[in-house]
C-alpha cells in the first residue's frame, strides 16, 4: 500500500527547457550556455585578462578535474565549490565574493531556462489531501531550487525537500532516497517515487525499495530510452501528471 509520494523536481514538477541551455557558438566553437556570463563576471569584477575561449578550457579543465572525486561517485558538486575550485585554478583574489556571484549569473540563466506546467499545482493539491508529498531532486545549488519551488506554489504542499546539493549525495544513491523516506517516516516500500529519468529516479527508488513511476511526458523517445536502459523496468509509466491521483489511489486500496 502507498502512504505516501516523493517527486524529481526538474522535468517532473517543473520543466527545465533544455532547448534555452544549448552550448553558444563563439569564433566557431561551442561554449556553454552559461560561459560567456561568467566570463564577463570575471572581467568586470577581478580585472580578468583571459579571452572567453581560454576561460572556457580552463572551465572544462576544472570540471573534469573535479567530476571524478564528486559526481562519478555519487556525491555532490555544489555550484559554490565549483566556482571556487575554478577561480583558484586561474589565481584570482577574492575567491569567495567572485564564487559567489558567479553562482549567482550561472543559476539566474538555470532559473529563467524553467517553466512551471499550469495545471502541476492543481494536481498537488489533490494528491496533498490524501498523502504525504516529498521532493527528492539532484541540484547544485539548494537556494535556487527552494525559489523555483516557492514561486511554482509547490512549497506549500510538499514535506520533507531533499536536495542533493544540502545531502551531499546523488541520485541514483540509496542514502538520498532513504532521506526521503525517514522523513516522511514511513517504509521504502510505501513510498511512490515519480521521476522522469530511468537511472537516477527509476533505478535508484527501486535498488531502495520504492515503488516507482516513470514519468515520460519530457522523455523524447520513450521506447529507444527504455530499450537502452538495462536497469529494472518502472513499476508504472505516465505521460502525464494528470494520471497520477488515479494511479495513487488505485495502489492505496
Amino acid at each position: 500500500m502507498i502512504r505516501a509520494i516523493a517527486f524529481d523536481l526538474f522535468d517532473t514538477l517543473v520543466d527545465q527547457n533544455h532547448d534555452r541551455l544549448r552550448p553558444v557558438d563563439v569564433e566557431g566553437r561551442k561554449v556553454g550556455a552559461t560561459t560567456p556570463a561568467l566570463h564577463a563576471h570575471a572581467v568586470e569584477r577581478a580585472g580578468l585578462t583571459l579571452g572567453l575561449l581560454e576561460f572556457a578550457d580552463v572551465l572544462g579543465e576544472v570540471d573534469r578535474a573535479l567530476r571524478s572525486d564528486t559526481i562519478d561517485q555519487g556525491i555532490e558538486l555544489a555550484t559554490l565549490d565549483r566556482f571556487v575550485a575554478l577561480a583558484t585554478r586561474l589565481g584570482l583574489d577574492d575567491i569567495m565574493p567572485l564564487a559567489q556571484g558567479w553562482t549567482e549569473v550561472h543559476m539566474g540563466v538555470l532559473y529563467e531556462a524553467v517553466t512551471i506546467p499550469a495545471h502541476h499545482e492543481a494536481v498537488l493539491t489533490s494528491l496533498a489531501m490524501d498523502y504525504p508529498l516529498a521532493l527528492c531532486s539532484n541540484f547544485t545549488h539548494a537556494p535556487t531550487a527552494r525559489v523555483v519551488l516557492s514561486d511554482a506554489g509547490f512549497d506549500a504542499h510538499l514535506g520533507p525537500v531533499v536536495i542533493s546539493e544540502e545531502i551531499g549525495i546523488r541520485k541514483p544513491r540509496g542514502e538520498i532516497f532513504a532521506a526521503v523516506y525517514e522523513a516522511l517516516g514511513v517504509a521504502p516500500d510505501e513510498v511512490l517515487h515519480v521521476g522522469d529519468n530511468l537511472e537516477a529516479d527509476v533505478a535508484g527508488a527501486a535498488a531502495i525499495g520504492m515503488k516507482t513511476v516513470w514519468l515520460t511526458r519530457r522523455v523524447r523517445d520513450p521506447e529507444a530510452a527504455l530499450a537502452r536502459f538495462d536497469g529494472p523496468s518502472p513499476d508504472f509509466a505516465l505521460e502525464d501528471l494528470l494520471d497520477l491521483p488515479v494511479l495513487a489511489a488505485r495502489l492505496s486500496v
